[in-house]
């Protein structure tokens, strides 16, 4: 419907032109749902972004469109208001039409090509193979996962990647803390690693190692030495060890990856050498108190920055910028890092030195989405450890204990940007003040009306609900039809701003309308057309509530 109103201001401008309007006059028409009934249901400003170039008041223009609108089927009424808004009123015939694309569309419903082919690269968690993935890893999985599905729901080719920080300081502190716990040695221990793992999940690895298992990660397999004297050995183990764990929290968590990328490998193929190589020749380097620093203040930065250390080794960043240059090679314009917060630092950094090696980079590449902290909570205390990893709440702890959709929806549901608290309890009640619990609850109870049908001797099918639509014509059967009509414009916003979670808020919405109409309105009537009808609609939104889940990467029970 909104297409079809654009497209009817577009007709009437083509007329306006075609009598006293400039012909070269090309606006951007915007429509957009209105939040007040009052209002009617879709307004678009085009009047008032016309009346520079019209020099011409925003409400005449307004007239002038709505005089000149075609004949059409659609709107009922318009009216301005404000500066110059128009606002349109749909016919009630029209606000049902909602309910036939939706059972037509079944699970496409909300989808599109608007980008279709578009390549894009999503790199999220991308945790350090040092220990169990924490919550916070969680919410960057969550958000990542639902990112990459709603880019596909758009039309885009989405790579999945994660990338495995397995070379520098913690991986040798890793290795270290195994090799003390192979060699018996504890946390108390005057000889323990001074930064040392203190979690219980050392003791596991140690364990392994020292019994010769065999560990087979995605492209690594590694068999225990059981030497405790070879370091290289038993990092190579542990390395594994905790790649195939967090890859198992990830298939718990319902999150897979098209492509597992070694930091190691950077080293290995002299890529990170080569792009230091190429910053030295471009100019945008230099000597002092015996390290090497990169110019990043030619391209924003606050202050220069150390690439190369005095005491030798490259600095956080400079790894980074070789991945970078990588994704960018391999052919990815379009790429997106989930990350935590606590790589805001890090953003103008390898934005210089990705600029510095002038390899047609464009500016302000890549884009990021970071995440705010997690804070846990349990009978209204904040959990800060695990039995597992000892000092953090890890995800497979969550995940135990309130499910998967459960965490996934919690930890997509407010925007990445504002920390968030994860309350257990209300995660596992089963209550409407459980917004997961809420949202997959009205889609059960649809399923439930279907169930009883039979029990009635009653029977349904599509096409007897779309022939008597006519029936729909309650208030909140239009307030529950206007916000299906909404789905698809939500899936492309939430895609475009890299905004998951206004998926999660508008199910809510969903929910919480399609729960007060049951409860007001019986849809299992005598009324054959009335039932057929209502049927339609409770039908029309069990699937967009199903499809909606769906891009959240949570389920849609058929009983709870």
């Amino acid at each position: 419907m909104k297409e079809e109103i654009v497209t009817l201001i577009e007709q009437a401008v083509a007329a306006l032109k075609a009598g006293d309007w400039p012909a070269d006059l090309e606006p951007k028409v915007q429509v957009e749902q209105t939040r007040d009934k009052s209002h009617g249901d879709f307004a678009s400003n085009v009047a008032m972004t016309l009346a520079k170039p019209l020099r011409s008041n925003p409400r005449a223009i307004a007239q002038q469109i709505i005089d000149a609108l075609p004949a059409n089927d659609l709107v009922s009424k318009t009216e301005i208001a404000g500066p110059g808004f128009i606002n349109f009123f749909l016919n009630a015939d029209a606000a049902t039409g909602i309910i036939n694309t939706v059972l037509a569309a079944g699970e496409s419903f909300g989808r599109s090509d608007s980008a279709a082919g578009k390549k894009v690269q999503v790199e999220f968690v991308s945790a350090n193979p040092t220990g169990p993935l924490h919550v916070g890893h969680g919410r960057g999985a969550a958000v990542g996962d639902a990112l990459c599905r709603l880019l596909e729901a758009t039309g885009h080719d989405v790579t999945r990647e994660f990338y495995y920080n397995d070379a520098g300081a913690q991986i040798d502190n890793l290795a270290k803390s195994v090799q003390a716990r192979c060699k018996g040695l504890g946390p108390d221990s005057p000889e323990w690693p001074e930064d040392g793992y203190r979690g219980q999940y050392i003791v596991d690895v140690a364990e392994s190692y020292m019994k010769g298992d065999k560990v087979d990660a995605e492209d690594k397999h590694v068999t225990g030495a059981a030497d405790a004297d070879n370091l290289e050995a038993i990092r190579d183990f542990a390395v594994a060890y905790l790649r195939r764990e967090q890859d198992l929290d990830l298939k718990a968590f319902g999150v897979d990856f098209d492509v597992y990328f070694l930091e190691s490998s950077l080293y290995e193929e002299g890529k990170v050498e080569e792009a230091v190589n190429t910053l030295i020749a471009n100019g945008y380097t230099y000597e002092k108190d015996d390290a090497l620093w990169l110019k990043t203040t030619d391209f924003g930065d606050d202050k220069d920055r150390v690439m190369r250390k005095r005491e030798g080794g490259y600095t956080y960043f400079v790894p980074d910028v070789a991945y970078h240059l990588n994704k960018w090679q391999r052919g990815f314009k379009t790429v997106i890092n989930e990350q935590g917060a606590d790589h805001h630092s890090t953003i103008t950094r390898v934005r210089a030195g990705l600029q510095a090696l002038n390899a047609g980079i464009p500016e302000g590449w890549p884009d990021y989405v970071l995440h705010q902290m997690v804070m846990v909570m349990r009978g209204g205390e904040e959990v800060k450890i695990s039995k597992r990893a000892g000092s953090y709440v890890t995800l497979r702890d969550l995940i135990d204990e309130v499910g998967r959709d459960a965490t996934r929806y919690f930890l997509v549901a407010r925007a990445p940007s504002s920390q968030l608290t994860f309350d257990i309890d209300l995660a596992i009640s089963q209550s409407n003040d459980n917004p997961v619990y809420y949202i997959q609850y009205a889609h059960a109870r649809v399923c439930s009306v279907i169930r009883k049908l039979a029990t009635q001797g009653w029977s349904w099918s599509v096409e007897s609900g779309c022939n008597t639509l006519d029936q729909l014509s309650a208030e909140a059967e239009l307030a529950l039809m206007k916000r299906l009509s909404a789905f698809p414009d939500v899936v492309a916003t939430a895609a475009a701003n890299f905004e998951p979670h206004t998926i999660a808020n508008y199910l809510r919405e969903l929910a919480g309308e399609f729960h007060s109409y049951y409860n007001s309105n019986k849809v299992l009537e005598d009324d054959e057309a009335l039932r057929n009808a209502r049927l339609a609609l409770s039908v029309a939104v069990r699937q967009v509530i199903a499809n909606g889940l769906s891009l959240l990467g949570v389920s849609a029970p058929e009983e709870m």
